[in-house]
């Protein structure tokens, strides 16, 4: 039993060597989770494609069921596309983390949506993490690199 759960654990630690949170050109993440707070209180789902070294653009849409902007029922999806700047290279950070601050622009039910966000993205594996964002528009959720 003692070999089994240490083979596990090294099978584990070798996964985790190779997690990286930023890549640059090229690199694509999908973000899933709950909105916590912002346009209202739901589910969203974010796509981002690595332009280069600091850029990423993407799309995203976010449902929500309760606290509609204005309490319209109209406002309850807001699909937006993103611009978000990754400071991972800047800040030296870990090759499991990185931050990017963003903007989301977009329709949110009749209107116009616009939002400001900080996020940050964190990678257990190669190919699974957990992310957030705090800004007019705040979320966390499951991060998946592709």
């Amino acid at each position: 039993m003692k070999k089994l759960v240490f083979m596990f654990a090294l099978i584990f630690a070798g996964a985790t060597a190779n997690a990286q949170a930023w890549t640059g050109k090229g690199d694509q993440k999908i973000n899933a989770g709950l909105s916590a707070w912002g346009y209202g209180t739901g589910i969203t789902g974010t796509y981002d494609y690595g332009l280069n070294n600091l850029i990423s653009i993407g799309a995203g849409l976010d449902g929500y069921f309760d606290n509609y902007k204005d309490n319209d029922s109209d406002n309850n999806v807001f699909i937006f596309g993103r611009l978000n700047f990754h400071l991972k290279e800047a800040l030296q950070l870990p090759e499991k983390l990185d931050i990017y601050p963003g903007v989301d622009v977009g329709v949110l039910g009749k209107d116009f949506g616009i939002g400001a966000h900080i996020g940050a993205r964190y990678f257990f594996t190669e190919r699974i993490g957990v992310f957030a964002e705090i800004g007019n528009n705040g979320s966390l959720g499951v991060s998946i690199n592709l």
